[in-house]
């Protein structure tokens, strides 16, 4: 018998794609079984032309069948069959698609799509087989005709015997190496679960023997072994299934079964879209931030099927960072895939996809928190952080997506809102959406920067997470307000006392100028404060670098030492205040004193650190001789 050669091109073609293409190995069953599927569906489609054909889908099945003494895998099904042609066409030449071929001619638009279009998956074999056998029987055709190949050295067809038609592909696995573990493929276990992760949903039944136990009869203690054949795979995906005749339950179950948490969803979206593009998908939003969100190990994704058969486990490509808490699948039929179908290519349909599902979940979240506020709010402690990063990292590109959507604690109402219904209240003559910074809600509502505001009666927002300030600078404005900090040097507010105080920056001048040299380069200037009401001092800060921010950028790995201006402020109305002036005039080296002792006090308010915590407690004890 002649051993047929591939042609070159075939040959590096095929050495390519069992060294490189593929990124698993067990891939091969994926791709073997997907074919199976195509040639079954082949002849429900000659059915659907041919009268004298009839399709009765329950005799139609895949099976697999494990031989541990020869080390074979033997994947059979009842499909089309090939003639000698077909086996020298779709299997001598790597890249020419039988399933293609058939599309086209057949002109199948919809309805039953057929996978394998690129004529390389049956190559995937040889990376886990030294020898491919391939005996088929057409439909129609009184011969059968056996295709053998050891790689890449080429192949060989010949006549044989088989009674029905379909196609038997029979892998001769390789010896274990080192590195390589091929007996994993000849365990039921394995063979099943890439059967679950890869062809769950192929849409005809794909049998196993599998070994089970039982109690021997007879016996009380004594099991023994049997084996049955059983179907392994779902063959319809819940995402086919009409959602009026799902349940919660049904959703909820799926969630686990697929591990996309330990918890339960605290939303499930079932959709699907047909026009430009067309796809079934089931989204979750989970209810409890999982265990490794915020390491380099979290997968952002979504899987990714193409008719039923799982292409991608995670393809991030279908969600935005700020989604992607978001768990779920998308099953679409209209994408382009490359040879290896591992690999998306980055066409329209897929954008077109990604944008759909973006915006459904922001749908989505939104009726949540117009509908259940308190579930939004349990979702919210979760994932609101990232909705604050997505408005951060985009620069405020993603503003109308997600700005609507923040929750930050109100010094008014005690508990969260939004910033529509911060500004639906917000009075007249009020020109900012006031905001404090600070490490926790007990702290910023003693801070003294926020006297000035709350004794107009204006409402203030409670940044309590890193982000929320960097997010809040992207934002810039939500309704045409702007953000204001309670700690910005000038807050828009007219003090009712401005205009009666005694004590102006200019009458002052000597005074802060001596207190700016003690304090040198360590704040920008002192001045007469007009925000504060009861408390002897605090600081503000001029420019783009708030104090929050620099806190929270110095603590960063690669601090960028970046300082934010500040200016120490001194109530004029305080007892303190005249004290100073009263050192000023006498006793140069008490002011020293008190300048220090305050600005060690703002800095203790802030939560900054004293840069010499011995020269503190000492200048106490010296105020309290």
């Amino acid at each position: 018998m002649t051993t047929k050669q591939f042609k070159a091109e075939s040959k590096r073609l095929l050495d390519l794609m069992v060294n490189s293409i593929y990124t698993h190995k067990e891939i091969f069953l994926r791709e073997l079984i997907s074919n199976a599927s195509d040639a079954i569906d082949k002849i429900y489609y000659k059915a659907l032309t041919d009268d004298s054909l009839s399709f009765e889908k329950d005799n139609y099945f895949i099976k697999i069948d494990i031989d541990k003494d020869e080390r074979t895998l033997k994947i059979s099904d009842a499909g089309i069959g090939m003639t000698k042609e077909a086996l020298e066409d779709n299997l001598g030449v790597i890249a020419k698609s039988g399933s293609f071929a058939f599309k086209k001619e057949n002109e199948i638009k919809d309805g039953h799509d057929i996978i394998g279009q690129f004529g390389v998956g049956f190559y995937s074999a040889f990376m886990v087989a030294d020898n491919v056998t391939v005996i088929s029987k057409a439909l129609g055709s009184d011969e059968a005709y056996k295709w053998e190949s050891d790689g890449i050295e080429g192949y060989t067809i010949e006549p044989c015997e088989k009674d029905s038609v379909g196609t038997v592909i029979i892998l001769k696995l390789k010896e274990n190496t080192e590195d390589e573990n091929f007996d994993e493929y000849l365990e039921e276990y394995r063979l099943k679960s890439i059967v679950k992760k890869y062809s769950d949903f192929v849409r005809y039944p794909i049998k196993m023997d599998i070994t089970e136990r039982k109690l021997k009869e007879g016996s009380e203690d004594e099991y023994e072994d049997y084996v049955e054949e059983q179907i392994v795979n779902s063959m319809v995906p819940i995402w086919k299934k009409n959602k009026r005749e799902l349940t919660k339950e049904d959703y909820e179950n799926f969630y686990a079964e697929k591990h996309y948490g330990f918890d339960k969803p605290i939303k499930y979206i079932h959709t699907s879209a047909d026009g430009a593009v067309s796809y079934n998908a089931i989204l979750f939003i989970p209810e409890k931030t999982p265990y490794d969100f915020y390491t380099k190990e979290y997968k952002k994704g979504l899987e990714l099927y193409s008719n039923g058969v799982m292409i991608m486990e995670t393809c991030e490509d279908l969600l935005p960072d700020y989604f992607n808490f978001v768990k779920g699948i998308v099953d679409s039929e209209d994408l382009s895939l490359n040879i290896s179908r591992e690999i998306l290519q980055h066409d329209r349909q897929l954008k077109l996809i990604a944008k759909n599902i973006k915006t459904k979940i922001k749908n989505e979240l939104n009726k949540l928190l117009k509908n259940d506020r308190e579930k939004y709010e349990e979702f919210y402690k979760s994932f609101g952080r990232q909705l604050k990063y997505g408005i951060y990292s985009g620069y405020g590109s993603n503003k109308d997506d997600l700005q609507d959507l923040l929750m930050f604690y109100s010094s008014k109402e005690k508990k969260m809102v939004t910033l529509d219904e911060y500004t639906s209240r917000m009075p007249e003559e009020q020109k900012y959406i006031y905001y404090a910074a600070g490490d926790s809600i007990d702290r910023i509502e003693k801070s003294p920067q926020t006297e000035l505001v709350l004794d107009k009666g204006y409402e203030i927002l409670y940044f309590t997470d890193d982000v929320d300030e960097f997010a809040i600078r992207m934002l810039m404005n939500y309704k045409e307000k702007e953000f204001k900090s309670v700690s910005s040097g000038d807050l828009g507010i007219e003090a009712e006392n401005e205009n009666d105080s005694s004590a102006t920056d200019e009458e002052n001048k000597d005074l802060f100028g001596k207190m700016k040299d003690i304090l040198g380069d360590k704040i920008k200037v002192v001045k007469a404060s007009k925000r504060l009401k009861k408390h002897p001092v605090c600081l503000s800060n001029e420019g783009e670098l708030s104090i929050e921010m620099e806190k929270i950028l110095s603590a960063m790995p690669d601090n960028p030492n970046m300082k934010a201006d500040k200016v120490l402020e001194i109530n004029p109305n305080h007892e303190v205040f005249a004290a100073l002036k009263e050192a000023t005039e006498q006793d140069e080296e008490k002011l020293e004193l008190y300048t220090k002792l305050l600005y060690n006090q703002a800095l203790l308010i802030e939560g900054l650190p004293i840069e010499d915590p011995v020269e503190f407690t000492n200048n106490i004890c010296k105020i309290m001789k």
